[in-house]
């Protein structure tokens, strides 16, 4: 499988075991069984992407190893710490919020060949079983540009739909951080964090049938978004469409966080 990332930066990989604080403090150990994985997600308008690294190209294969930023965590760290540390190591990004997915630890997550040759290379103990914690994060993809850093030779995002493996169980992870997307769209808006600050109906309609992936009726959802009162109408149009511009809209904040906070029963389609 062969993924395009949209950015592309290469650097020197990288193995590493241990964090050295200074010359008065003891060195941090990495635990070789518990680490962190984080699916970040954004919108273009038209589809969903994942924000992924290239960790490094396989001897055996001479094919590049795609994944979610991931990493082991330091003992003195909590599972929160561990993913912001390891999101802006591999990729630059940083402040922002990461939501827990859940645990996997299917003592198979590591199996397959492409993972053990991985493993031998870059880590202490590459035979040791691994229980990983999956975070997500909804951004706008534009406000952010992935660096590779540590051991990822390169970051950058790519089109959920044409992906259809990863390493060791990042692709189930993915799956289950979109069906969590799922979840929450029902119970709570969707939107602030994946659309820019001015936006159409369109977009948003659009946005929510690429979370579902399935068609919406539009004068429903229009309806049902409407009625939620967590949008402002703006004096303000599209500017240099080829079509007839759309009125634009922009998240009522104050509504939006109280939805956030508080829910809504099954906001379904």
């Amino acid at each position: 499988m062969i993924i395009n990332l949209c950015v592309i930066y290469t650097l020197s990989n990288i193995k590493k075991t241990t964090l050295i604080l200074n010359k008065n403090t003891k060195v941090l150990q990495l635990n070789p069984n518990v680490s962190v994985d984080c699916v970040i997600i954004g919108f273009d308008f038209d589809q969903l992407y994942v924000l992924l690294i290239d960790s490094g190209v396989l001897k055996t294969t001479g094919s590049s190893r795609m994944a979610v930023p991931g990493d082991l965590i330091y003992d003195n760290e909590t599972l929160d710490e561990a993913a912001s540390r390891v999101l802006n190591e591999l990729t630059g990004i940083d402040n922002i919020y990461l939501e827990q997915i859940g645990a996997f630890g299917d003592p198979k997550r590591m199996g397959k060949e492409s993972d053990k040759e991985w493993l031998k290379s870059m880590r202490a103990e590459p035979h040791a079983r691994v229980i990983t914690v999956a975070y997500y994060s909804l951004v706008i993809m534009s406000d952010f540009n992935p660096q590779a850093s540590s051991f990822a030779k390169s970051a950058g995002w790519a089109p959920i739909k044409e992906i259809n493996d990863l390493a060791f169980d990042h692709f189930e992870i993915l799956q289950a951080g979109l069906e969590q997307l799922k979840r929450k769209l029902k119970i709570q808006p969707i939107g602030f964090n994946l659309l820019p600050e001015k936006f159409t109906l369109s977009q948003l309609h659009k946005l929510y049938e690429t979370i579902l992936n399935k068609k919406l009726d539009k004068r429903n959802f229009r309806r049902k978004i409407l009625k939620l009162d967590i949008l402002s109408p703006l004096k303000e149009k599209q500017i240099g469409v080829p079509h007839k511009p759309s009125q634009l809209f922009k998240f009522n904040q104050e509504n939006y966080q109280k939805l956030s906070d508080e829910g809504y029963d099954n906001f379904g389609f």
